[in-house]
């Protein structure tokens, strides 16, 4: 009796303390995500989107040989490249013993993309019409930036919680995000868009990383 009355107050200090500051990223998360469809579907501002896209005409006329590179830098946010992560990674980290891992990164991926294409049908945005290669489907929320936030984001929670590398933790948020500007210099989608892309998959990952820590602390508090 005693040692389930230590798990309950071992999960309670988990409740108030880091659902918390979760429950806070989450809600911030949530609140700029809503705020951007207000700037695009209520107020119809493209000021934002403008200045990003004349910032990267600029870029990209000043230094040309960058367009090569920006096409490649925004495959590693492609379809084709996160079904393979989806699929690969989880497989061997299951191979490896790392289940939990395997879950968190399978699901990271998984139900951003199925989250995406919920926004995206919802809110029923065209790609811009400027767009330097065709692209398929609808533009709002950013793809690339959502499900790119949820992959490189949930790789960096677990090696940043295993105290593995952190800087590598950091640089990869920050890869994230230089995909997702990758979408506005090709015009493909709005900075707007990929904004709403880095909130949604910021938010979605913080639910999964929330809901996946509390089944497995619960799972242990009923198994002691």
């Amino acid at each position: 009796m005693k040692n389930l009355v230590t798990r309950l107050l071992t999960l309670l200090t988990f409740l108030v303390v880091e659902v918390g500051v979760l429950l806070l990223v989450f809600l911030s998360a949530l609140a700029a995500f809503f705020y951007l469809t207000r700037v695009v579907f209520v107020q119809h501002s493209l000021v934002l989107d403008q200045a990003a896209f004349d910032l990267m005409d600029q870029l990209r006329a000043a230094a040309p040989w960058l367009t090569p590179w920006v096409l490649r830098v925004t495959f590693f946010a492609s379809a084709p490249f996160l079904v393979g992560v989806a699929i690969i990674g989880p497989a061997l980290l299951a191979w490896r013993q790392r289940k939990r891992e395997a879950l968190e990164v399978f699901w990271a991926v998984a139900g951003a993309a199925i989250l995406n294409q919920i926004f995206k049908t919802h809110f029923h945005r065209l790609r811009p019409d400027t767009a330097l290669l065709p692209q398929l489907g609808l533009s709002f929320p950013s793809g690339h930036a959502m499900i790119g936030m949820a992959f490189y984001g949930c790789v960096a929670w677990l090696l940043w919680r295993h105290g593995r590398h952190p800087l590598w933790a950091v640089a990869l948020l920050l890869w994230a995000v230089v995909i997702g500007l990758t979408r506005i210099y090709l015009h493909v989608h709005y900075a707007t868009d990929v904004l709403a892309g880095f909130t949604a998959g910021l938010g979605w990952l913080v639910l999964l990383r929330s809901g996946l820590h509390l089944w497995w602390r619960e799972s242990n508090v009923l198994r002691g």
